[in-house]
């Protein structure tokens, strides 16, 4: 928000609209973006809410696209009439990227880092490392290291046996952590709370944070550059870079530590396998495998974003799944792409002679559409 003001012309009035705001700012904000008071909004979730009302909606910029459900995004298109629509993410979701092989999305790559900065460097280890990567964290803070430390969950669960970002909090700063200043962050504090854990860290008044999922977005320390993420088999391969990409931001070199049951760990090392043959327990290990394996190998978000395609499926272009396989498969997205793109270039065809689908030759292609997809083609145009 405050980037966004100091690039704007003094004219222009930029409104924020979030959750956990004041009652009386919140509607006054309501009633500038419906009057026209307001000519950049920025927001968060609170957007997609049937009080705001837009009064001549015309762009729409989606940051870290994968947080948005379909549905979402749909009803904030739907604010406007035919707004234009840019998505971005470091890490494509595979209905999105599916979209960009069929042409129904423009693309535009950025492949280039900031001058400055370094690859972050990728390390997959063992949960029994775990004392020597704290005593590397440890030593880190000497030479003026900021490091995140992330759980999956933010207090211990009786149903699942991970790691608890409120237990290992206590447990850190009174053992391996003992000496250096911790800090704390997670998804159930309120805003503000979460706004000041941040701002401490930011400021150096902190030399680890301890966090949840929380911090995948949307933050920027420069001198945070470890990051260690414990039950790395538990999140996905979009969320695994986006945390990478926490750290990193400075000119020194970054570390992100991936930490997992030693059993995935030695996986990770071996040949992929086929997945066919394997029980869905064996199937959900080699996948997560893969995930970490592909980690270590690559930086590069959008090759994540296709391995990850490549795990999860396409989704559902004709409906809300974003990612799963469809019904009826007749030709692998990634190991087809010349195929695929002989098919786009032949509906291009058909498209420009013939919009409507008129002509005889074409009737039956319209017939399809119509029978199998006329409920659900609205959410073909949703990026």
């Amino acid at each position: 928000m405050k980037k966004l003001k100091e690039l704007t012309h003094r004219e222009i009035k930029v409104s924020l609209l979030i959750g956990g705001q004041k009652k009386s700012l919140r509607n006054k904000n309501l009633e500038d973006i419906e009057l026209k008071e307001a000519d950049i909004i920025v927001g968060t979730h609170a957007l997609f809410e049937e009080k705001v009302r837009f009064s001549n909606l015309g762009l729409i910029v989606i940051d870290e696209q994968h947080r948005f459900g379909v549905a979402q995004r749909g009803k904030l298109q739907a604010k406007g009439i035919t707004p234009d629509v840019i998505v971005m993410s470091a890490t494509p979701i595979p209905r999105t990227l599916t979209m960009t092989v069929y042409g129904d999305l423009d693309l535009s790559i950025i492949d280039e880092m900031p001058s400055n900065r370094k690859p972050v460097k990728t390390i997959l280890r063992g949960e029994d490392k775990l004392p020597d990567i704290l005593k590397f964290i440890k030593d880190k803070s000497k030479e003026g290291y900021q490091s995140f430390i992330v759980y999956p969950l933010v207090e211990e669960s009786e149903l699942l046996e991970l790691k608890d970002a409120l237990s290992y909090y206590e447990m850190l700063r009174s053992t391996y952590l003992k000496n250096l200043r911790v800090g704390l962050v997670h998804g159930r504090m309120s805003w503000q709370e979460k706004e000041e854990a941040m701002l401490l860290f930011r400021k150096k008044q902190f030399d680890v944070l301890i966090a949840t999922t929380v911090i995948e977005v949307g933050i920027d320390i420069p001198d945070a550059n470890i990051i260690l993420i414990n039950d790395a088999n538990r999140f996905g391969l979009s969320q695994l870079h986006q945390l990478r990409g926490r750290v990193g931001r400075g000119n020194k070199q970054a570390f992100c530590i991936l930490v997992t049951k030693e059993e995935i760990a030695k996986r990770s090392e071996k040949e992929n396998k086929e997945l066919e043959f394997m029980s869905s327990s064996e199937i959900e290990k080699q996948k997560a495998a893969i995930r970490l394996q592909s980690m270590v190998k690559y930086n590069d978000g959008f090759k994540i974003a296709e391995i990850d395609l490549k795990l999860r499926g396409p989704g559902d272009i004709f409906g809300l799944r974003q990612s799963g396989f469809p019904e009826f498969k007749y030709a692998d997205i990634i190991t087809d792409s010349k195929l695929i793109l002989q098919a786009k270039q032949e509906a291009f065809k058909i498209i420009d002679e013939d919009p409507e689908l008129k002509l005889p030759d074409n009737q039956s292609i319209k017939k399809i559409l119509t029978k199998n997809y006329s409920d659900n083609l609205r959410y073909s145009g949703i990026a």
